[in-house]
């Protein structure tokens, strides 16, 4: 899968490299808890940018990809950090080949790179997918993303969507994560990129405790309703379901 790096597109790297593979998609407690000690450091001097102490649990991480199947690749992961979530997606039967890790935090790239061989890695702003050629077409089933969305502005969160919904094949997905009570996407912005958003499950069995969303394309009929049923909703109470997309 073909991939352009344009002249803006400094410090990031294809890292399709070929170390030996056999890496175990489970962890043994000495490598959980160096991730954990790398995590931590890195929210330590960059909180904004990290946003959690710990990397996420693995019950947070079969929610997050229960809904993927092998034939949903390729499959974009946005901020994969120790690759928590990349684990899971190999656990799912999705093929490290069909996967394409996207990291700013220039910590973690070693490791993924280490870890997931076959996989394309790219140290890169998620903002910026729009801008750049990493795929031909819409080839795209699903993207995870472990970004701390709630910690970013409304317009850096419209590119990002935005982007990653301009590689998306019809029927694909984007899975979020959040800890807050509603989804981390403003209603506002769903609607201005045509999209919905569904709360598909939570666990306490994570630190901290964290909900999952499936946000994908609205057909035209559903955005009528959608934008009806919202402005009626708004004129009677400023508080939305937390089930739906919030604002």
């Amino acid at each position: 899968m073909p991939w352009n790096c344009h002249a803006g597109c400094q410090g990031r790297r294809d890292t399709r490299l070929h170390f030996q593979t056999g890496e175990s998609l489970t962890m043994t407690a000495d490598a959980a808890f160096s991730d954990f000690l790398h995590f931590f450091r890195s929210w330590i001097s960059n909180p904004l940018r990290v946003a959690a102490v710990a990397p996420s649990g693995d019950s947070l991480a079969r929610l997050m990809t229960q809904e993927i199947a092998p034939l949903d690749g390729p499959v974009i992961e946005l901020g994969p950090g120790t690759g928590v979530f990349t684990r899971a997606l190999l656990a799912r039967g999705v093929a490290q080949s069909d996967l394409t890790l996207i990291e700013y935090g220039p910590e973690f790239v070693p490791g993924l790179q280490r870890r997931f061989p076959e996989a394309r890695v790219l140290q890169m702003d998620a903002a910026k997918l729009a801008h750049e050629d990493i795929f031909e077409g819409e080839p795209v089933g699903a993207v995870i993303s472990g970004l701390p969305l709630l910690s970013m502005s409304p317009r850096k969160i419209t590119a990002i969507l935005g982007g990653a919904f301009t590689y998306m094949r019809p029927g694909g997905s984007f899975y979020q994560f959040t800890y807050g009570p509603r989804c981390p996407v403003p209603r506002p912005i769903l609607d201005r990129l045509g999209l919905k958003a569904v709360h598909i499950g939570h666990t306490v069995r994570n630190l901290p405790p964290a909900a999952v969303y499936r946000i994908s394309r609205r057909k035209p009929l559903d955005l009528t309703r959608e934008r009806s049923r919202y402005r009626a909703e708004a004129e009677a109470s400023p508080v939305h379901n937390a089930d739906e997309a919030g604002g």
